[in-house]
């Protein structure tokens, strides 16, 4: 038995020798939790991602357990998102019509490609890639997302009739033709699921409030079609009968000629699933106290999408909506994610029969729910009001999300995310030093802020350089020197504080030996306080110290001031008026101006 638990441990991870009597029933509990939470969901993703509804059960069963056995985090439960579904519709329906065997066949075929690529990014310890997903361009696109998710769900919710074309335009177009033709069971279903569905929300959040909006959407359904039926009126369109409870193997059947293109699409596909699993991961971590293995958590994710796409499962990953309830149900190892899957085939068998009655209305009514949650106004409010810039990169990803392709928006918001940085990196800060006060409490401050500090000495700029000078922000930081010197009576030594100056690459020493060439020219010098480590290797290795002379360099500002002190005209010192160094006191040992 040990034997067994240590080959298991090295297998799926250190929670194996956790597990015992009371683990199991928490893990048992937590998990009937997640089979009823995943039960409407499933139905609902699957329908928002143009498959039949059984697949999105299918889903949360196969990739839910190889996740959970072979993932990093104890409480994340895999299984169909809300995401993943409008993307892999986004990306699929320019190929082929939803729900059509080959729309199906493409689906699973990118299933499996996607895990690959999930596996490869974990085998090849690449898991630091996740941290260059910018949050604001995934916010973006999730709004996207839910305005797509709105647009899609309005059809069911309000009995109108499919489009010829696809697309978000062709079906508001579609919808706005036939106002006047809006079935009102279908109407009343979705109100009813949403009231119910956020009536217990709000009394509850612990309930499982979408499994009872979708029994009272189903149960007023019901009762129309069987008034619809005595009085000859058109019924509510349900689901149908689900082909069996058990994901059945299958391998994917495509032309494989599309290979290029169908890679396009997966490595689209591939970084919303990462940066949703990944984002779930470390948020349930920071709750439970529990370090997580980026690149186990993504060799785990794209086991559980090579083998789920054999499996009839289309694209899987982390699900929000399960995994809170998870580890706030008291969840303490990846089998209540096990005993979840389990026990969804238990229900889906015992209740088929009723899952065939569900109105595709009422799962309308739990999209609509999903994409007013998905939006999140308050935190679209906190970023316009704290971070503009970053708010406008979410908000340029979110149009792209509802206008072109999606694996387009998801890069578009990424490089844009990547240039604000650049803009940002490239404009390093370069304040103006001096001092507050002629007591003996005087405090170095940054001018421009101080209205009244002491004013500049006339021979001595003092400046604190701040960031990195890479060649990104060489041509920023030169201006800038140059514009220093050729200021009207512009001092012509200059004393850099360098110690928030983090780093420096060939272009930023070339910037140095520049300026220190131009000081000297003009009859001055370049000195510096406090350089790191890391900027003196680099000036070691090009010679610049050796030509700026290290007896340039001064561990404090008391030392550099009176050294460069002496070096100051005394002829200008004679007629100066600001005396703002002790060396210019009339009673200090190096008398001057």
């Amino acid at each position: 038995m040990t034997q067994a638990r240590k080959l298991a441990g090295r297998l799926f991870g250190p929670w194996v020798d956790d597990v015992n009597r009371l683990t199991l029933r928490a893990d048992l509990t937590a998990g009937l939790l997640g089979a009823l939470l995943v039960l409407p969901q499933g139905v609902a993703f699957a329908t928002l991602a143009g498959l039949p509804p059984e697949y999105g059960l299918y889903s949360a069963i196969i990739p839910c357990i190889v996740a959970a056995l072979f993932g990093s985090s104890r409480h994340v439960m895999s299984g169909p998102t809300n995401a993943n579904s409008l993307a892999l519709f986004a990306v699929l329906a320019p190929l082929a019509a939803a729900g059509s065997p080959a729309y199906i066949q493409l689906a699973l075929a990118v299933t499996v490609l996607v895990g690959l690529m999930q596996w490869l990014v974990g085998a090849l310890r690449l898991g630091s890639l996740a941290h260059f997903i910018s949050p604001s361009a995934l916010f973006g696109f999730m709004s996207g997302a839910a305005l797509l998710i709105a647009v899609h769900a309005l059809k069911d919710a309000l009995g109108a009739p499919s489009p010829d074309t696809h697309g978000a335009g062709a079906l508001l177009v579609s919808i706005a033709a036939h106002l006047g033709q809006v079935h009102l069971g279908a109407l009343m279903v979705t109100l009813v699921t949403l009231g119910v569905a956020l009536l217990v929300r709000k009394l509850d959040k612990r309930k499982p409030y979408m499994l009872l909006g979708l029994v009272a959407g189903s149960l007023a359904a019901a009762a129309f079609n069987s008034w619809a039926a005595s009085h000859g009126a058109t019924p509510v369109s349900v689901v149908g009968a689900i082909a069996q409870p058990w994901p059945p193997f299958h391998v994917p059947s495509v032309d494989w000629r599309a290979l290029p293109d169908l890679l396009s699409l997966a490595f689209a596909l591939t970084i919303v699933a990462l940066a949703q699993s990944i984002s779930i991961a470390k948020a349930l971590a920071t709750r439970s106290g529990q370090r997580i293995d980026a690149n186990r958590e993504f060799i785990g994710q794209g086991l559980s999408n090579i083998v789920g796409g054999f499996f009839s499962c289309y694209l899987s990953c982390g699900s929000l909506n399960r995994s809170v309830p998870n580890l706030e149900a008291g969840a303490k190892t990846p089998l209540a994610a096990v005993f979840s899957a389990v026990l969804l085939v238990v229900l889906v068998a015992v209740s088929a029969p009723l899952l065939a009655m569900i109105p595709n209305a009422a799962i309308s009514g739990l999209l609509l729910l999903v994409a007013w949650t998905l939006l999140d106004v308050p935190r679209w409010r906190e970023l316009i009001r704290m971070q503009p810039g970053e708010s406008a990169i979410a908000a340029a990803t979110l149009a792209a999300t509802v206008t072109i392709r999606m694996e387009v928006a998801i890069l578009l918001g990424t490089v844009l995310s990547l240039m604000a940085y650049l803009h940002r990196t490239s404009r390093p800060a370069m304040r103006t030093m001096g001092f507050d006060s002629r007591g003996l409490d005087r405090r170095f401050v940054v001018l421009e802020h101080q209205p009244q500090a002491l004013p500049e000495c006339p021979q001595l700029k003092l400046l604190r350089m701040e960031g990195a000078i890479y060649f990104g922000a060489a041509a920023h930081v030169a201006q800038r020197l140059h514009e220093l010197r050729e200021a009207p009576n512009a001092p012509r030594h200059l004393l850099v504080m360098a110690k928030s100056m983090n780093f420096i690459d060939l272009a930023g020493a070339q910037v140095w030996e520049d300026e220190l060439v131009a000081r000297r020219a003009m009859g001055g010098d370049l000195y510096f306080h406090r350089p790191r480590p890391e900027v003196l290797d680099m000036w070691k290795r090009t010679g610049f110290l050796t030509r700026l002379g290290e007896d340039h360099i001064y561990p404090d500002k008391a030392t550099a001031l009176h050294a460069i002190y002496a070096k100051l005209d005394r002829n200008i010192c004679a007629g100066c008026q600001a005396r703002i160094f002790w060396e210019c006191q009339p009673d200090s040992p190096q008398q001057g101006g």
